[in-house]
């Protein structure tokens, strides 16, 4: 009995918490026509601005008229649809004003707007933001597909680089040991010739040092003899002594001034330094090929001056390429052509026939510099590192290595594989120069306080470029650091 008592009130408690569950708390919206402790709502109609409980909701379900009033869910916001200055419904919107109204708007505040009912509007609204979230819906679809095909260009990359840093691991170690094997066949013959010197010179001087022995050995016998005091012995053993043998070896060793194998070190050291200058260059290019990887497009070209001074770069002369006639000064930023020759060494680098120069930085990646000229007419120029020194083929834009913008004072000539084109516009004695290698693009500016485009290349440069100028008599170019 005990036991049914204690679970029959079990039950009662139960109902109860079940009870208290149905009715509206701080948070819930609760029913308009409920009294006393008032229920949950679970409707909300937007004709009678009032929320119903299940209970009384129901009339909405059975009476004819209350059929057609649109019912939501439970809202708090209701007097939000009533029009403060009429105290009316708002079903009307303004599409003068943008904004719902009630019946009796049109007739006074907003007289000869125009009005639509609300639901025609929320018909049309509907379609629009349909409309939008299909866009919406198409972007998120465009953009997975993009997020997906750059996850795949991640792996693709990271496989790619994955398999060069095995690839160029075991190009470089074999490198390694070809050198290494190198190494070893010099100090192997090295060894091996020493050996052979040094048995041949011992043998040279054990020769030697019998033949010494067996002079001593006669010496000791004249001197024996030229002491005999009897004069007939003197004579009687004189013919007896054999005659001075001739020496097998020469009178004098002709020994090298002291260099043995250090003419092998020369020749090693000379090995290194072209093996250093391969590699410089060799280096150059792979990290031009390391920096030419990208997937995404290039940012685009620069616009003001202080976009283009955010890629501003020192060029230095190279004086090993300048022409004879070329004098170099302050640091090597300012070039000038003379009446005479000066007194450069000789250098394979140096340009001949033209009054060129070129600076010793390879140019990569996005580069901006500045020129300021003087004389009757300057070029100035890029050009690949193993551009022609002499002959017609290394003048500035006359070959498929060279790009050159000719400077005169009655206007501008574009070069490049002795092909010209005409550039107008007036003549600046300052001139940008601005270098996207990677996206092939280089481009010429007036300078002043706006940068004006004087000619654009869009090509593809397959090696690192290097600044170049050719000069007239007694014309001046300097590299400005820009400011």
């Amino acid at each position: 009995m005990l036991g049914a008592l204690l679970e029959q009130l079990m039950k009662i408690g139960l109902l109860d918490a079940a009870a208290d569950h149905r009715y509206a708390g701080p948070e819930d919206v609760a029913c308009d026509f409920c009294t006393g402790r008032k229920l949950k709502a679970i409707k909300s109609c937007l004709f009678c601005l009032a929320s119903y409980c299940e209970k009384h909701l129901q009339p909405h379900y059975d009476v004819a008229p209350l059929k057609k009033h649109k019912l939501v869910e439970p809202s708090k916001n209701l007097q939000e649809n009533i029009c403060s200055k009429h105290d009316e419904v708002m079903k009307m919107f303004c599409r003068t004003d943008q904004k719902c109204i009630c019946y009796v708007c049109p007739v006074d505040e907003h007289k000869g707007h125009i009005t639509v009912s609300a639901a025609v509007e929320r018909t049309e609204r509907q379609r629009e933001l349909e409309e939008r979230q299909g866009n919406i819906q198409q972007r998120i679809q465009d953009r997975e597909k993009d997020v997906k095909l750059l996850q795949q260009e991640v792996e693709a990359i990271n496989h790619s680089a994955d398999k060069t840093v095995e690839d160029s691991e075991k190009i470089f170690t074999e490198l390694i040991r070809l050198l290494q094997k190198r190494s070893s066949e010099v100090k192997q013959q090295i060894r091996s010739q020493q050996e052979t010197e040094v048995s041949r010179v011992k043998d040279v001087q054990e020769k030697l040092e019998q033949e010494i022995t067996e002079l001593k050995r006669k010496d000791a016998e004249l001197e024996q003899l030229s002491h005999t005091e009897d004069h007939n012995q003197f004579l009687l053993n004189y013919p007896s002594l054999p005659a001075l043998s001739e020496s097998t070896h020469s009178s004098s060793i002709n020994i090298r001034p002291l260099r043995h194998f250090e003419d092998v070190t020369a020749a090693v050291s000379e090995l290194r330094e072209k093996l250093q200058d391969v590699l410089r260059d060799s280096w150059t290019n792979i990290s031009l090929m390391v920096t030419e990887v990208g997937v995404l497009l290039p940012e685009p070209e620069p616009r003001s001056r202080a976009d283009f001074l955010k890629y501003s770069c020192k060029i230095t002369l190279n004086p090993n390429t300048a022409h004879m006639r070329m004098v170099l000064s302050e640091g090597k930023s300012k070039v000038t052509v003379v009446d005479q020759p000066q007194s450069y060494s000789s250098h394979p680098d140096r340009f001949t026939d033209y009054w060129q120069v070129l600076s010793k930085e390879s140019l990569t990646g996005r580069c901006y510099w500045e020129v300021e000229w003087r004389g009757i007419q300057v070029i100035i120029a890029v050009a690949y590192k193993n551009i022609s020194r002499g002959g017609d083929e290394s003048s500035f834009g006359d070959n498929e290595k060279s790009w050159a913008l000719e400077c005169r004072k009655n206007g501008y000539e574009f070069w490049h594989n002795n092909i010209s084109t005409s550039v107008s516009g007036p003549v600046s004695s300052r001139v940008g120069v601005y270098l996207d290698h990677r996206a092939g693009i280089l481009s010429f500016y007036r300078v002043s306080k706006t940068m004006t485009l004087i000619h654009r290349v869009k090509t593809r440069f397959t090696e690192p470029l290097h600044a170049g100028v050719y000069l007239s008599l007694e014309s001046t170019v300097k590299f400005c650091k820009p400011k």
